[in-house]
């Protein structure tokens, strides 16, 4: 039994060296970790005031490429709306106009271009037939006149 004993303390020990040089060892990486954040800091106090101009001189360059793009986009929009804008004027402006002169009865382009139709189908029947009375007789005038 004292063997026992003896191999158990041996291991508690050992098992207790361990634990110490784990703690060592986390002890170290957490001095090191603290040491990098006060150079960090310090480091960012040497350069803070160049960071930031350097910063601050990348952010107007950005703003000044964002606003061209913006002004260039505004002005395509803007063509582009009033274009449309007078399209639709237009638009509202022939409908009212065509409204009020058919409330006057005037006639539309549309009226007007099928009644000259009419008046040219109408006229290329009258001449025809005009022909026809030439060819066929001297007309009723003449016919008229032999009756009596």
């Amino acid at each position: 039994m004292p063997k026992r004993l003896k191999e158990l303390a041996d291991e508690a020990t050992e098992n207790e060296n361990q634990l110490t040089q784990l703690g060592v060892k986390i002890r170290e990486s957490a001095n090191q970790i603290w040491l990098a954040g006060l150079g960090a800091f310090s480091k960012a106090q040497q350069e803070g005031t160049k960071m930031f101009e350097t910063l601050v001189e990348e952010g107007e360059k950005v703003q000044e490429r964002t606003k061209v793009a913006v002004d260039e986009r505004r002005g395509e929009m803007r063509g582009a709306w009033d274009k449309l804008s007078w399209d639709k004027l237009e638009k509202v402006f022939e409908d009212r106009v065509g409204r009020a002169l058919h409330a006057l009865n005037v006639p539309s382009r549309k009226d007007i271009d099928v009644l000259s139709k009419r008046v040219h189908e109408l006229t290329a029947i009258t001449k025809k037939l005009a022909e026809e009375e030439e060819t066929h007789g001297h007309g009723r005038a003449h016919k008229a006149k032999a009756a009596e």
